[in-house]
């Protein structure tokens, strides 16, 4: 059996094939690949239908951290930004010709620092001092004392929708100072307004 010879025009050139690739690849990224400006401009206009996505409904609500502690066995909790740290009720000085809230004052490290009690000044039960009282020290701007805690419970979070008004039964003078419950009835205090009261602020910084 003979097998015939390829014509001229059979012969394949692989050399040629390649090169012409190639330039197909070429001519395909020339095709597709945007321009820089092109590409920003569809960068740009995703980011807006983004943007323009509603919010999913299970997206977490708002809320506000707080340290959490204990006043005559009731939780309140105060929110952190007021709360420059929390310190042991270490060397404490009675301060007399103040009023029976005012604790006295403590060194906290070189400082000398006004300690309010709080069931005092909201006139709940006293339950005395133990190893587990606290000092909460609260700040704002130049204003600066501490409170007394009978516990540190924890610090958390809580969302701003789980926030109640008031309570009935929360009533006297601490209703004043009162930012809101929740279902929990954890009594969150407002710290701006203890910070802000200049009576409290100047009876409690008074000269014997």
């Amino acid at each position: 059996m003979k097998t015939r010879a390829p014509r001229n025009n059979e012969f394949v050139n692989s050399s040629g094939i390649g090169q012409g690739l190639k330039t197909t690849d070429v001519m395909l990224a020339r095709i597709w690949m945007p321009s820089t400006d092109e590409t920003q401009r569809i960068l740009k206009a995703r980011a807006l239908a983004l943007a323009e996505e509603p919010a999913p409904e299970n997206a977490a609500d708002e809320g506000i951290e707080v340290v959490e502690f204990i006043l005559a066995d009731e939780r309140y909790a105060i929110e952190s930004h007021f709360i420059r740290e929390v310190a042991p009720l270490e060397s404490l000085t009675p301060l007399p010709c103040t009023p029976a809230f005012v604790l006295g004052i403590i060194n906290l490290r070189w400082e000398i620092l006004p300690v309010i009690d709080l069931k005092k000044f909201f006139e709940l039960p006293d339950k005395g001092l133990t190893d587990l009282n606290k000092v909460i020290v609260l700040q704002s701007g130049i204003t600066l004392f501490g409170i007394l805690a009978d516990a540190i419970v924890s610090a958390r979070r809580i969302l701003l929708s789980d926030i109640q008004s008031s309570l009935p039964t929360l009533t006297g003078v601490r209703k004043n100072y009162l930012k809101g419950v929740t279902p929990e009835r954890l009594v969150i205090l407002d710290a701006e307004k203890l910070l802000t009261d200049e009576g409290l602020v100047v009876e409690e910084q008074a000269d014997p």
